[in-house]
């Protein structure tokens, strides 16, 4: 039939544009976006914002630089008083191994004891002084004071760490208890100096606590 197919005039008529034609693209190739690819700088340029001029008078940088100086004088401030208030005792500013009512209460019976262990960073400069004199007397002797005071401290955390384990269960009756934990927590906070230790005492040698 005729009316099918499309003759040669209708072909001219139809003229194609250039907005029709289009190159024929590559298998396995994508299109191009048409602009330059951003560089790192300049894309960071603008997430960040505007860099700021350089100074042009020595009083603007002036002004800069104190600041600056300011901003590290705020940090230092605050830092000092975060420090201060974990002294304190603040259970916000605490390490998490210390907060917590069970903690401090493990701290207050600690504090309120004397202690043999708290003299066993003095026993560990004593062994280290020992050890660098000529005298093998001297070193023997030292050897042996050293490993008698080992013992009685091993001894004495031990049962340090069965009295508060007993004394926090009677006073914490619902709270998860674990002798282990408390005993090494027991032993550290009793082996380390009165003045070095963090949170610093609530209470003095002799009190009584409840």
């Amino acid at each position: 039939m005729r009316f099918l197919r499309r003759s040669s005039a209708d072909a001219t008529e139809a003229p194609e544009t250039d907005a029709e034609v289009a190159p024929p693209i590559e298998k396995g190739r994508t299109q191009g976006k048409g602009r330059a690819t951003p560089k790192r700088r300049e894309a960071q340029g603008r997430r960040s914002g505007p860099v700021p001029p350089p100074p042009r008078t020595q009083r603007e940088a002036f002004k800069r630089m104190r600041g600056s100086k300011v901003n590290k004088e705020e940090r230092r401030a605050a830092a000092a008083e975060r420090r201060q208030r974990m002294l304190a005792g603040d259970d916000k500013y605490l390490l998490p191994r210390d907060r917590g009512p069970v903690k401090a209460y493990i701290r207050d019976l600690v504090d309120s004891r004397r202690n043999l262990m708290g003299l066993f960073m003095p026993l560990a400069i004593l062994v280290f002084v020992a050890l660098l004199v000529p005298s093998v007397k001297i070193q023997q002797y030292a050897t042996l004071a050293t490993t008698f005071m080992l013992l009685a401290m091993i001894v004495e955390g031990f049962v340090l760490g069965r009295l508060v384990t007993k004394r926090v269960r009677q006073k914490f009756p619902n709270e998860p208890i674990k002798a282990l934990s408390i005993g090494w927590y027991s032993f550290i906070r009793a082996s380390q100096l009165r003045r070095l230790r963090v949170p610093k005492p609530r209470v003095s040698p002799g009190d009584a606590i409840k």
